[in-house]
């Protein structure tokens, strides 16, 4: 079955576009530039929401809902929202179909025109926050901590699945605070707990820090960023958080009553991770034999398949199976018994190395013989023949020994392709090598343009966990001063 998908030495992107099909993670649809997202794709996006739904509870959030449609004016109210989203919103202008009255099927009531125009959620801000000014109007009423998952539509002219569709599922939590402490602390929360997350199941490094002015969320003060590095050197922004000021509270008049008795504009976050990131888990750790997933996110943890020569092998086998699997379960795992029997094994142990199953376990007559079964690791494709006795214990520690590897390789990689960078034309050469470039700035948009332009490098985020940025230099564009270094890449 890999051999149906391209090598990534042969060409990285074909790789990715055959990976998530022969996965079975995702296709088109036939809607142009959305996608069906498939049960075992699903299952894996159920994992992640489960666990960051736990993360936000855990810190005080709650899920709401607020609706798909937003009314044109709200997007005007503030400036640079509306400008940032223009070009990507979905507008819905009619609310009713009549049979075509020229022939068959149907078309638009003209009739059915909108007083005003509704745009398809491509963020919420606005709908959100002309609703908590009915929520608040004292210090008391705050903090607001709310998250809503949901679907979002931005018009994408270029798409590829999961990385960029015009329709895409994520979360948003949006925050109100008392005041712009609380607010800052808030979003810098949020960013942590998506790299705790990126990190500790997604087996995924990532390099925490601030975007560039031009490249903050539209309608921010400050946006915090998790940035990936993928196989093929390029970043890929992974999360976000937001620090909102007061501009959204603002732009529809959510005031509160402050402990001194005075009336002040309420303080505001937003954050949010998207289906984006099962691009990321495939491209960060797959290879040319499928994908690899780690173990908390794996929908099956281990996959067991039978080999047999007879009716009766087949069923002393399952049998057994069925044994080793009760006290895999027990020890929390999600286990699965490929009995199907109109496939040869061969067949099934590639279909799961495709899949990325961590896990394999055959059993044959031999081991049955022997009270034994044969493991396959899916990061390393070792395998080794073990003891039935104490199955469960032996799979907890491997399972767990499996995530920190699958991390460690990826910290590797990506450590082996950080490099710092001090003059343009060792810039320009090295950006075509691809991974992460650490070099002075001198803050100006102009500057972060022009090398934009130039390398199709952005700046990806000013990093704040990494004390090697924090040194004198000068920018490598003009030669002026700098007083650290920015991480640029070419990115998703």
């Amino acid at each position: 079955m890999a051999k149906e998908v391209t090598k990534r030495s042969e060409n990285y992107s074909q790789w990715y576009d055959n990976l998530v099909v022969k996965a079975d993670l995702a296709e088109r649809s036939a809607v142009r530039g959305c996608m069906v997202i498939k049960p075992y794709g699903y299952a894996i996006w159920e994992k992640m929401q489960h666990v960051l739904d736990a993360k936000f509870k855990e810190t005080g959030h709650q899920n709401a809902y607020f609706p798909l449609f937003i009314p044109k004016s709200f997007l005007s109210r503030e400036a640079e929202h509306v400008e940032g989203f223009a070009k990507e919103c979905a507008v819905v202008t009619h609310h009713r179909l009549m049979a075509n009255p020229d022939g068959p099927g149907v078309v638009v009531d003209p009739s059915a025109i909108l007083e005003e125009e509704l745009v398809v959620r491509p963020t919420s801000e606005t709908i959100i926050w002309n609703t908590y000014k009915n929520w608040v109007t004292s210090w008391r009423d705050l903090p607001i901590l709310c998250n809503q998952w949901a679907n979002v539509v931005r018009w994408e002219m270029r798409t590829r699945l999961f990385l960029r569709t015009a329709e895409f599922l994520w979360q948003e939590g949006h925050t109100a605070h008392a005041t712009s402490e609380e607010a800052v602390a808030e979003a810098t929360k949020m960013v942590n707990v998506y790299a705790d997350f990126a990190r500790n199941y997604m087996a995924m490094p990532v390099v925490v820090g601030h975007k560039s002015p031009n490249e903050r969320f539209a309608g921010a003060l400050d946006t915090l960023t998790i940035e990936a590095m993928m196989q093929d050197g390029k970043a890929l922004q992974a999360g976000t958080s937001h620090f909102l000021g007061q501009n959204f509270a603002k732009a529809f008049d959510v005031q509160f009553t402050n402990r001194e008795g005075k009336q002040e504009y309420v303080w505001a976050t937003s954050w949010g991770v998207s289906t984006r990131l099962m691009g990321a888990l495939i491209m960060a750790h797959g290879d040319d034999n499928g994908l690899v997933l780690p173990p908390k996110l794996a929908p099956i943890q281990v996959v067991m398949v039978p080999i047999y020569k007879s009716p009766e092998e087949r069923t002393a086998i399952l049998d057994k199976m069925d044994e080793l699997k009760k006290e895999l379960e027990a020890h929390g795992h999600t286990v699965k018994i490929d009995d199907r029997d109109t496939l040869r094994p061969g067949f099934k142990f590639a279909e799961w190395e495709l899949k990325g199953v961590p896990v394999r376990i055959a059993i044959g007559a031999r081991d049955m013989a022997n009270g034994t079964v044969e493991l396959a690791r899916r990061d390393t494709l070792e395998k080794v023949s073990v003891s039935q006795e104490g199955l469960g214990k032996r799979i907890e520690d491997l399972l767990d020994e499996i995530q920190a590897n699958i991390y460690a390789k990826a910290l590797k990689f990506r450590d082996e392709h950080i490099v710092k960078v001090d003059t343009w034309d060792d810039f320009k050469e090295k950006i075509e090598e691809g991974g992460f470039l650490l070099c002075h700035w001198d803050g100006t948009t102009e500057t972060e343009e022009r090398i934009k332009e130039e390398t199709k490098a952005t700046i990806r985020c000013i990093p704040i966990d990494s004390a090697v940025c924090e040194e004198e230099g000068k920018c490598i564009y003009t030669g002026k001063p700098s007083h650290r270094r920015v991480l640029f890449a070419r990115s998703y």
